[in-house]
Order: C-alpha cells, then structure tokens, then sequence
C-alpha cells in the first residue's frame, strides 16, 4: 500500500509541471523544452535556501521567480529574435545546466535533516499522509488560481492567441507578449514541481531533470485523450484531468515495478507507454 501511496505523492508533486506543459503545448501550442531546465532550477533554488535557513514564504516566490525568468528568456529569444520555439527551449535549457551547476557548486545537494513543506505542518501523524494531505490543498491552491486566470478576460486572450494567432493580433492584442508571459508561467509551474520534489525525495541532483518532460507530456497527453472521449469543453474538468493523468502515469510506473519488472527498463517501458497513449487516438479498428 504504501509503494502505491508513494507513486500518488510523486504524482501530485508532478502535476504542477503537467499544468505547465499543458498551458505551453496545449494553449499556445509551443514545444517547451525548457522544462527540463527550469525543473532542476526550481530544486536547486530550493536547496539552496533551505540549507540557508530561509522560510517557505521566502522559498516559494523566488522558485516561481526563478522559473519565470527562464520560461520569459524562452519566450524572448522565440518572438524578438524570431527563433524556433524548440530550438529556443533547447538554448535556454542548456544554458541552465551550467547556471544551476554553479548555484549548487556540485552535482547533488542532500536535504537531510532540515525542515521542509512536510514537516512544518502536522495535520496527520504518519509522515506519508502528512505529505499526502499538504500537497492536496498545495495542489488545489494552484489548481484554483491557474482556473481562474484562465477564465479572466487575460486567460481568455492568452487562449485565443493559441488558437488564432492571427485573428487575436487584429484585434490588438499583443501576441508576443501574451507568449511570454504564457511560458513564463508555464515555467514558473515547472519549478514548482521541482521545489515540491527536492523537498519530497530529500535532495536535489543536477541530472533530476532529464526526461521530466516525458513525465508532464504523458501526463497531459492521458488528460487530453479524456477530454476528447468525454467531450469537455469546462477549463476547470480540464485541469482536473490533467491533475489525474499525472497521477494515472506515476501509478502506471508503479505498478510496472510492482510486478516485477526490472528496474533498468523503467524508462523503456516509459517510453512505450508514451508512444501507446499518443497512438492510441490514431489507432483505427480495421474494417
């Protein structure tokens, strides 16, 4: 039971990067790979401050600024030097290796012993419903605020300029800036993952990053397959959705482990899950 209640605590810590991919792919319809980057920011910035002494109302702001920054930078180099979208996220992602490499000053920073998110609240005795329980209002809280910016005439606009580029900026709005800003919150999210996930596995590592946009890309991709099913068209079911692909995919790693498959294919078998839910909705029954 709990190798499971671990893998829904993993999946909730990842469904701020799953909200963030979802707002850059799936609103403004842009490939960021500057995910990965910032993600590993998130947990170096964290780190840092926590082994610092620095309390949370400190650490969660300069985490989100921090993934801000990087998600903006994407967005600058992709509208004013008019750069591809990937290759831009691909730049900024590898400049940001080198950036958290000299935070950190070495390659992996313990978190042992040092009061984090989930054990300055006890709302349950059991560390791991105490963790449970903190990221549920942790994630609700974002989950709110994100739903309803998106319903605000700004969420709106940001919306429309992924769905009409075109039309949107006959109307005046600015599309570059609403880009952005767009992947500067995408980012901001990202980060967020990695400050809940540095606090959740006790330290942080400058390679925590890599095929983290798999996790986020699977994620979304199992909330889109429902939502296109299901046929919603509610902003605030689809980011509920999004929240249960990214625990559906933990969970589907999980059990992968638990019936015994060998631990050095995990990311094979990551792979391929991926590959089968992006097929799954080209997969037509033969006639």
């Amino acid at each position: 039971m709990d190798f499971y209640l671990t893998a829904l605590l993993q999946g909730l810590c990842f469904s701020a990067i799953a909200l963030g991919i979802y707002i850059s792919m799936k609103i403004f319809n842009i490939p960021d790979i500057t995910t990965n980057g910032s993600y590993t920011l998130g947990g170096v910035v964290t780190a840092i401050l926590l082994t610092h002494h620095q309390p949370t109302y400190v650490i969660l702001p300069a985490v989100i600024a921090a993934g801000g920054i990087a998600g903006a930078l994407t967005g600058i180099i992709h509208t004013k030097l008019k750069i591809n979208a990937l290759l831009a996220g691909i730049l900024v992602m590898t400049a940001l290796y080198s950036v958290n490499l000299s935070l950190m000053g070495r390659s992996n920073l313990p978190l042992i012993n040092i009061v984090s998110l989930f054990n300055l609240i006890n709302i349950s005795p059991d560390l791991n419903y105490n963790t449970f329980w903190i990221l549920s209002i942790f994630v609700v809280i974002i989950t709110l605020l994100i739903g309803y910016l998106l319903k605000t005439d700004f969420g709106v606009a940001m919306r429309a300029t992924g769905n009409s580029e075109t039309m949107v900026r006959s109307l005046g709005v600015n599309t570059d800036r609403m880009k952005i800003i767009g992947l500067a919150l995408a980012n901001a999210l990202t980060a967020i993952s990695g400050y809940l996930i540095s606090q959740f596995q006790g330290f942080t590592d400058i390679n925590m990053g890599i095929d983290v946009v798999i996790i986020g890309l699977g994620s979304v991709i199992i909330a889109e397959i429902l939502i296109n099913w299901l046929r919603i068209t509610s902003v605030w079911l689809s980011l509920i959705l999004v929240l249960g692909g990214a625990v559906i995919f933990q969970l589907v790693l999980a059990i992968t482990l638990d019936i015994g498959v060998d631990a050095n294919l995990l990311k094979l078998v990551t792979a391929a899950f991926v590959l089968l839910i992006v097929s799954l909705p080209r997969i037509r029954r033969p006639r």
